[in-house]
């Protein structure tokens, strides 16, 4: 396959992988309210678009993520969306532009840590399956851990008192999010990540 031809067929591939995301978003299979915040399997196709394609095309697809959080977030608003879209107010508390921060920088992550992560461990191992869950595991985590800490960090107090929670345990919470959700999430990822990831990087060697 010449150049100009392989590089068209990735530009398909990146549609595709786009056009997944926006459908994922906007059905309740793409964020799941959950009772502290929205679980999600968006960042899915953003981890096997950036094994398949490389890293900026990982990027990018994790950048589109952050699009639909922010416009899920302002259309269809829960009590703590203020941190991730500034158009949003619950009484005196509000997003910013730190909102655009959390909302996009995690998500971007996402795709560029399970690149790399696949190729690490490729190298490492010359095991794909290994390989390809390990990126699956350690992008989810990376979505996870970043927005919950970011959270903490720029929203701690408000995201707090919007659900209740006394000062003292928000941090705390944060942690129990991360474990409760954000692992059983990471471990999805890597499951389905290495059994689809097989599949298409299979295909996309026998293309050339």
């Amino acid at each position: 396959m010449n150049h100009a031809s392989r590089k068209t067929q990735d530009m398909v591939k990146l549609a595709l992988f786009s056009g997944i995301i926006v459908v994922l978003a906007m059905t309740p299979l793409g964020y799941v309210p959950l009772g502290v915040i929205r679980a999600t399997t968006i960042h899915i196709p953003v981890i096997l678009g950036s094994i398949l394609l490389g890293w900026k095309a990982g990027a990018f697809l994790g950048g589109l993520f952050g699009l639909t959080s922010l416009v899920i977030n302002t259309m269809t608003p829960n009590l703590t969306s203020f941190v991730f879209t500034p158009f949003y107010s619950m009484g005196e508390t509000g997003g910013n532009l730190w909102s655009l921060v959390v909302c996009f920088v995690p998500r971007i992550l996402i795709g560029i840590v399970a690149f790399w992560a696949y190729q690490g461990v490729k190298r490492l191992i010359k095991n794909d399956v290994v390989a390809l869950g390990a990126a699956g595991f350690l992008g989810s985590m990376t979505n996870t851990v970043l927005v919950m800490n970011m959270i903490y960090l720029f929203f701690g107090d408000s995201w707090g008192a919007a659900k209740n929670i006394a000062p003292d345990m928000v941090y705390k919470t944060i942690l129990a999010v991360i474990a409760t959700n954000g692992v059983p999430e990471a471990i999805v990822a890597m499951l389905v990540t290495a059994a689809v990831g097989k599949v298409l990087l299979t295909l996309k060697r026998k293309d050339g």
